[in-house]
């Protein structure tokens, strides 16, 4: 991992920075000038400027790029944050009140664990009731962790809850509800410990009782953190519209329609369909037998990227607490694993 750069010129911002670094398990490169920010600017993961070189180094005008923060001690002026804007900076951190979010950011870079990159964001919708989406994400779910750090997002209030038809329902962890207030930057790290997982698979969802509701800036952020700390982040989408849901939708790298190739089934995807309109995101699942594939794909303007028969044993699988994924060799573990195949090709070909 290359290291996160500092610059600053003050001896006591620099020691609180390097302390705060150490901490989190990470050693950063240090610049005083703007000539020596500038020598490893692009390179660094993450850059923190001390409010007392921002100004000098706005005049140089440095690359446009994301994660640069601008650091400073107690109130700040007005000015500063058109310095801030001026330098390219997302936010400014004001100590002593943000070291704990400081350490965190730090920390995602020190994890030695962690995916080299963003992992892939997989939506997964029902073209129709009933035609099997929440247990086509957690079988996904199941397969990718088999090859990296998996988790599965609830973001259908009124859905079974991911945590049974996965069997977490008793592992201890946070929920929807311990995370919808919140106000600030989620850590990858911290939100991946905090969840209910069982080896590499993880879910988030709702707690059992009333119906939540799903608060925008709470989904950003943990969409966000988990993309940072897992390798494949499958979310469950409800069909009902909403501004959210449908952002969300656009923030995936795949949105994948299952669907019923029957006659009521393709009619309803058609109008799923229609609220997602980006054709080169869009790929359609087909379960069970009907309608031929060529036909669906007429009828909703979207591919078909796979088609899965029915699966022997499902109810039973999930009322044991195993998942619907029980084989590798049952039609959803292949199913699931031919879709993750495609979509890993796809994403590189992008």
């Amino acid at each position: 991992m290359t290291a996160p750069l500092v610059v600053t010129r003050d001896q006591a911002l620099l020691d609180e920075l390097l302390r705060l670094a150490a901490a989190a398990g990470v050693t950063p490169d240090v610049a005083a000038d703007g000539g020596a920010a500038l020598r490893g600017w692009t390179a660094a993961p993450l850059v923190l400027v001390g409010s007392d070189v921002a100004e000098d180094l706005a005049r140089i005008c440095p690359t446009r790029r994301p994660r640069v923060y601008v650091v400073a001690w107690g109130v700040v002026p007005d000015e500063m944050f058109r310095t801030a804007l001026a330098v390219g900076a997302e936010s400014i951190a004001q100590l002593p009140r943000s070291e704990a979010w400081l350490t965190e950011l730090l920390t995602d870079l020190g994890d030695p664990g962690g995916p080299s990159a963003e992992g892939l964001l997989v939506g997964v919708v029902g073209g129709s009731g009933g035609s099997g989406a929440t247990t086509f994400a957690c079988a996904l779910g199941q397969v990718g962790a088999r090859r990296g750090r998996a988790l599965v997002v609830d973001a259908d209030p009124l859905g079974p809850g991911l945590d049974r038809v996965l069997g977490l329902e008793d592992r201890d962890g946070v929920r929807w509800d311990g995370l919808c207030d919140t106000t600030g930057r989620l850590s990858a790290r911290a939100l991946r410990e905090a969840l209910p997982r069982r080896d590499d698979l993880g879910a988030l969802t709702w707690r059992a009782g009333g119906p939540g509701t799903l608060q925008a800036f709470a989904a950003r952020e943990v969409l966000s953190a988990a993309r940072r700390g897992h390798d494949l982040v499958v979310v469950d989408l409800p069909r009902t519209p909403d501004p959210l849901v449908d952002e969300i939708a656009a923030r995936c790298d795949r949105l994948l329609v299952v669907v019923v190739p029957t006659v009521v089934g393709v009619a309803s995807a058609v109008r799923t369909c229609a609220r997602h309109r980006d054709p080169t995101t869009v790929r359609l699942v087909l379960r069970g037998t009907g309608i031929d594939p060529l036909q669906v794909t007429r009828a909703t303007g979207v591919p078909v990227l796979a088609t899965m028969p029915e699966q022997r044993g499902l109810d039973e699988a999930i009322d044991l607490g195993l998942g619907p994924v029980r084989s590798r060799r049952g039609a959803l573990g292949r199913t699931a694993t031919a879709v993750l195949d495609q979509l890993c090709l796809l994403r590189a070909a992008a």
